[in-house]
């Protein structure tokens, strides 16, 4: 069997919305290994705020921050940070109109307020162990890979009409993340891609949310899963059950990549 390479989203695609990692999902991870096929991670998160999970999945390659941040076999081979004069004109347009921003690099995230109920609010459902601490300047020092703008739906369109160097893409409701304009998960796949000389029809992708609307768009063998957002189940070639119901497995076996 020719070797695949299958990339993961993590919230609502390998954990569940309890962020639990199902028992069926661990199982075709495995197998998939096995077989001697490439399993990689493609998220929005953080490096950080999924270590254990790569640990536990013994991955060593991930498209993280929806994009800017690539690594291939344990190498960084790819980043794309943010424009820091832009991301200036933001934090002031959001500090004008009371709302926090997180700043975030590959090891760590500062907010430039030192508590806020947004932040709270849409951190404590990643149920990570890392929440943002104050540090106004964190992005002036070093490569800021995303952002996340603390704003409710409604307040969104200003931002996005006024900073044309960002893309903005909802992930909680009262939570933006702030990546480089044309910054998806597609350009770090196909970063990935490239580096490990995969052809294209032996690429798989997996995902729920809007940020995978570009992967599962992109790539032919795209599974959106059962608990999916509209938009990305409309992108995907295939729609498996929801990551509860073992979703993951039951994609696998639909498109022919476990018995």
């Amino acid at each position: 069997m020719t070797k695949k390479i299958i990339f993961f989203d993590i919230d609502g695609t390998l954990l569940d919305h309890h962020k639990q990692l199902p028992k069926s999902t661990r199982e075709a991870i495995h197998l998939l290994k096995k077989e001697g096929n490439e399993v990689a991670i493609a998220t929005g998160r953080a490096p950080f705020m999924f270590e254990t999970l790569r640990k536990e999945l013994q991955i060593d390659t991930f498209v993280s921050y929806n994009g800017q941040y690539v690594v291939s076999k344990n190498k960084v081979i790819y980043t794309n940070p943010l424009d820091k004069e832009a991301l200036h004109l933001l934090t002031e347009e959001a500090v004008s109109n009371h709302h926090p921003i997180a700043y975030m690099d590959h090891e760590d995230m500062k907010a430039n307020v030192s508590h806020h109920d947004y932040i709270t609010e849409s951190i404590n459902t990643l149920k990570i162990e890392h929440f943002p601490t104050y540090d106004p300047h964190y992005f002036k020092e070093r490569e800021t890979y995303q952002s996340l703008l603390f704003c409710q739906e409604d307040e969104e369109a200003l931002y996005k009409e006024k900073f044309k160097h960002f893309d903005f893409v909802r992930w909680h409701p009262v939570s933006v993340d702030v990546v480089p304009a044309g910054g998806t998960k597609a350009n770090g796949i196909a970063k990935v891609v490239e580096n490990l000389g995969f052809e294209q029809e032996h690429v798989f992708a997996f995902g729920d949310g809007l940020n995978d609307i570009e992967m599962l768009t992109n790539i032919p063998n795209s599974v959106a899963m059962g608990n999916s957002h509209t938009l990305a189940k409309k992108a995907a070639r295939y729609i498996t059950r929801p990551v509860d119901r073992d979703g993951i497995m039951h994609g696998l076996k639909m498109v022919g990549l476990l018995a």
